[in-house]
């Protein structure tokens, strides 16, 4: 855990008591997984959160300059999105929305 990720793991670390959700890696990125499946992650360099959301809902937030696209070695991800702003409310918020739009995937 980076210093820079403190935040992440606040709000991940709860929802780590559900056994449905379990902390891994991915891509090298922190993350968590519901059911095996990706959700959520950190940025391990910047901290920034990175969450997966229907599309629409990713570019709404990337159009509202609330998000930025997450672009792995310049390879945009459209259901995925990371969130700069330390915002506690906001992220806490998109963790539960990323982990509702999964689960009605499964």
């Amino acid at each position: 855990m980076s210093e820079d990720d403190g935040l992440f793991w606040d709000l991940a670390t709860p929802l780590l008591n559900d056994d449905s959700v379990t902390k891994s890696t991915m891509m090298g990125f922190p993350c968590l997984r519901v059911n095996g499946d990706f959700f959520a992650s950190v940025h391990h360099k910047t901290g920034d959160l990175i969450v997966k959301l229907p599309a629409e809902r990713v570019l709404d937030l990337i159009e509202t300059e609330v998000g930025e696209p997450f672009a792995p070695n310049g390879r945009r991800f459209k259901e995925w999105v990371s969130i700069p702003n330390r915002d506690t409310d906001l992220w806490q918020q998109l963790i539960s929305a990323a982990r509702a739009f999964i689960e009605s995937k499964q």
